[in-house]
């Protein structure tokens, strides 16, 4: 067995598949995590109706946890419960930032920020709510859902952004009826709901969100194929008009393609809409065209324009990412031993381009570097292991996993809401 301990932070998709590549060759690894458990978007961020995926993929990160060779500390966040200074003085033989990207992208207009819950959302809170509001003891903020509203996006998250809001305000209309639903059923289509129920979608009274998006909807990042060639290019422009006719169809948004946030409109210290303004693609620019400003009206703005890290006190940065001293192994500028894996690197919250990244590096970890590390004496390692034990203890952790993670558990709607017409 190796004499190497290694800290990972994060034990979402990136932090566990880190943990799994080092467990198979013998190596110890502590994983903190800033919640108790260590699911991240997986319940976070990804949608609640995502149930068969979310369980797979918690099972995953569940059975890496619970591995004899993992050293679980929930609760604590890096730059917040321990600084990073502290962690590097513990004397890990690597440190590995699989921290992921839970900071929304800033919408580009100059003071849009002041109107934060006054007119403006953000998706990453916006969609963690979603995912808990119907959890009994949830006592997070909360977020209003209001029809006509404006969503600023392109990708995929986006148009969950848009499903939310137009799942949500069914399910209130079907309510008002007598008739219970939730998103689960909703997933599914809601014509394809609304026809089992004798009903129209005009029957609701709802006019529908608004997707804005800067380029074309053949140029939206919905899917991640090659683009190399002319043929490949049309085909990925083909698959990502299906995919966004698709969900149109199955959720009556509406889309509003060449037009890039402008500015703000504010009315009485709220944000009441955007002025858009129209562009023109060149091959891989998008120019905004002078004159061709819109202003467009609305009772919520949602924007969704991508997710960066959260940096992190005493990490080096550049801009809005990690300062990487090479992209090979994505290592931290100025530090040896310090390594970033993930969304943390990516931005982006696709789960197989985070595992993947993650199996990347990690390889690259084993073959490259911690075998040309020298192992952790004994006493080095009780060192650590103290200092572990005394953070599991603040944190209230009995050091079994399992049993921590059924007591932390959150209920799901699936078991929550009741279904069908009344």
């Amino acid at each position: 067995m190796s004499q190497h301990v290694v800290a990972i932070f994060g034990g979402a998709v990136s932090g566990a598949e880190t943990a799994n590549q080092l467990l198979q060759k013998g190596i110890h690894c502590v994983v903190f995590e800033q919640n108790a458990l260590p699911y991240g978007k997986i319940e976070d961020g990804l949608p609640k109706w995502h149930a068969k995926l979310r369980d797979k993929e918690e099972t995953n990160i569940n059975t890496v946890m619970s591995n004899p060779l993992v050293t679980y500390v929930p609760d604590t966040k890096l730059g917040s419960d321990i600084s990073f200074e502290e962690i590097k003085n513990m004397g890990f033989t690597a440190i590995i930032l699989a921290t992921g990207a839970w900071k929304d992208r800033p919408l580009p207009i100059e003071g849009i920020d002041e109107y934060v819950d006054k007119g403006l959302y953000y998706q990453n809170p916006f969609v963690y709510w979603f995912n808990h509001f119907h959890e009994p003891a949830f006592a997070g903020k909360q977020f209003e859902i209001v029809d006509d509203a404006i969503v600023i996006g392109g990708g995929l998250a986006s148009l969950d952004v848009c499903k939310i809001l137009m799942m949500e305000q069914v399910v209130r209309k079907l309510k008002a009826r007598g008739i219970n639903t939730n998103c689960i059923e909703l997933e599914h289509g809601i014509p394809k709901f609304l026809e089992k129920q004798g009903l129209k979608f005009e029957d609701l009274g709802i006019k529908g969100c608004t997707l804005f998006y800067r380029r074309r909807e053949m140029d939206m990042p919905l899917a991640p194929v090659p683009t190399e060639t002319p043929e490949q290019l049309l085909k990925a422009q083909n698959t990502r008009q299906k995919i966004l006719n698709n969900y149109m169809t199955k959720y009556l948004f509406r889309f509003s393609g060449c037009m890039a946030p402008a500015d703000k409109i504010i009315e009485n210290g709220k944000l009441t809409g955007i002025r858009f303004r129209k562009t023109e693609i060149i091959g891989d620019q998008c120019n905004e065209i002078a004159g061709t400003e819109t202003d467009v009206f609305a009772p919520l703005v949602i924007s969704s324009i991508g997710s960066i890290p959260e940096l992190l006190p005493g990490v080096p940065s550049k801009g809005t990412v990690f300062k990487l001293a090479d992209e090979t192994s994505c290592r931290i500028q100025d530090h040896e031993n310090v390594f970033a894996v993930g969304n943390a690197v990516t931005g982006r919250g696709n789960i197989n381009e985070s595992s993947k990244h993650a199996e990347k590096i990690s390889g690259w970890l084993l073959e490259n570097f911690l075998n040309a590390q020298p192992e952790l004496s004994e006493e080095k390692q009780l060192q650590i292991f103290s200092g572990i034990k005394e953070l599991q203890q603040r944190a209230g952790y009995n050091n079994n996993y399992m049993e921590w993670m059924q007591q932390h558990l959150p209920k799901r709607i699936e078991h929550l809401e009741p279904t069908g017409a009344h």
